[in-house]
């Protein structure tokens, strides 16, 4: 059994939004691999595969200042419900001692029309600490390799119809 020590971070992202935005996706909080690079940044995690197949463009590989436009050209915000907590590694089990982020901010700067929430943890947070929030928000399920029992193909499906409505075409 190994014992994982929970350590305090802060979020060191920035928010991908500019002021045409229409969708704000929010994940929890990112992994230690997303940490050291970019959103969604463990090979593993399937967010940028489920992008590629609802926009039909290539994400996968693009650098991070590639797929922030990419997302901003499709009206796409992307950030976390929570600016700092405690954290043991990657795990949103662990997750403890949170401040949520500045999401009231962060959508009036935009013309947000849709929140979608990546996951359960992103999902029962936004619900505890933004309950005033009166947009469209949708949960879906979460595109981590943690979350095994919803494949790739479902995960699209889902996520599709979701942003269906709102994507420019």
């Amino acid at each position: 059994m190994y014992i994982y020590m929970i350590t305090h971070c802060s979020h060191l992202l920035k928010p991908i939004i500019n002021k045409e935005s229409q969708i704000l996706i929010l994940g929890s909080f990112p992994s230690v691999m997303s940490r050291k690079s970019f959103y969604y940044g463990h090979k593993s995690n399937r967010f940028w595969k489920v992008l590629e197949a609802i926009l039909n463009i290539e994400l996968y590989s693009k650098s991070p200042n590639e797929k922030a436009k990419i997302l901003l050209d499709n009206k796409i915000a992307l950030y976390d419900v929570i600016e700092e907590c405690d954290i043991s590694l990657s795990s949103d089990s662990s997750i403890k001692n949170v401040t949520p982020a500045p999401l009231q901010e962060l959508i009036s700067s935009a013309n947000i029309k849709l929140i979608l929430l990546n996951g359960k943890k992103a999902t029962s947070l936004f619900y505890k600490f933004f309950p005033d929030i009166t947009l469209n928000v949708i949960s879906l399920p979460s595109t981590s390799s943690a979350n095994a029992a919803c494949s790739l193909d479902n995960l699209i499906k889902k996520w599709r119809d979701a942003l269906s409505p709102y994507i420019v075409k």
